[in-house]
């Protein structure tokens, strides 16, 4: 088992390693390093394929989908943790359907009702077509997290007088923030990430940076390899960096036991 997890990493590490090279090499034929070293290409990458605004997208789309899966995800999991109604089972296959099936299956069909609504091709079609398999990622994350928590503490609160939205504000979102922190956390890398929604659903001033740079690879034209190689490790460098950004407030190694904790108090 170690021998083949040593041999994947290993393989991985060799296909960054030659992306990162020739990102930098000014020629490379037959031999183990290119014949020279230059910057450049990541000018003429940034400039062809118009990177800053392809980044400024990219983010704009993380941002409004981890705000917008949080903010439905988290009442969405309350309600399924917390309460039994006729269908309840249904509805969690519903929610598990995007998560379990290949996006390409929903991604056309939804992809065409944006379009008829004059969504197709925008920036809200694209962050819409993101939430899809967000929100439910978000649901099956913090379900389990809510029902660790004993209901006696909501029904403490309510005996002191909170209301539904004081409830879920003061007690159940400061108990559930490891929970969300996660959640968030792997939704960000899973939107940066994400290409067969976006590409459906993409028009050309709202792609992101991996279907910008499916885009620059099999574009009609003649470019230097390296330039498409240069974009390849801004993409890698750009999530992450999100990523390691994301890790600086959530420890996934110390979620579970910060949520228990915080029930004990």
């Amino acid at each position: 088992m170690r021998t083949l997890v040593g041999f994947f990493i290993l393989n991985l590490a060799g296909i960054v390693f030659s992306v990162v090279v020739d990102s930098f090499g000014t020629a490379w034929f037959g031999t183990w390093l290119p014949n020279g070293f230059t910057a450049s290409w990541y000018g003429q990458s940034w400039e062809s394929f118009q990177l800053g605004g392809v980044l400024i997208v990219t983010l704009e789309v993380v941002g409004a989908v981890l705000i917008g899966s949080a903010v439905l995800g988290v009442p969405a999991a309350y309600a399924l943790a917390r309460r039994d109604f006729p269908g309840k089972r249904a509805v969690m296959l519903l929610f598990l359907l995007p998560l379990i099936i290949p996006p390409f299956t929903y991604g056309i069909p939804l992809a065409s009702v944006l379009y008829q609504f004059g969504l197709g091709g925008t920036l809200t079609g694209v962050i819409l077509a993101n939430l899809m398999p967000s929100v439910p990622f978000v649901i099956f994350i913090l379900v389990p997290f809510i029902e660790q928590i004993d209901p006696r503490v909501e029904a403490a609160a309510r005996v002191f007088g909170a209301g539904t939205w004081a409830l879920f504000r003061s007690v159940m979102v400061p108990l559930l923030l490891p929970g969300i922190l996660a959640a968030l956390v792997l939704v960000l890398v899973r939107t940066i990430g994400l290409f067969e929604l976006t590409f459906l659903t993409a028009g050309p001033d709202n792609q992101t940076l991996v279907v910008a740079l499916y885009y620059s690879v099999f574009a009609a034209g003649m470019r230097a390899n390296q330039t498409i190689d240069a974009m390849a490790v801004i993409y890698m460098v750009t999530s992450l960096v999100c990523l390691i950004i994301a890790l600086r407030f959530v420890d996934p190694t110390q979620i579970v036991g910060r949520a228990k904790k915080a029930e004990t108090h």
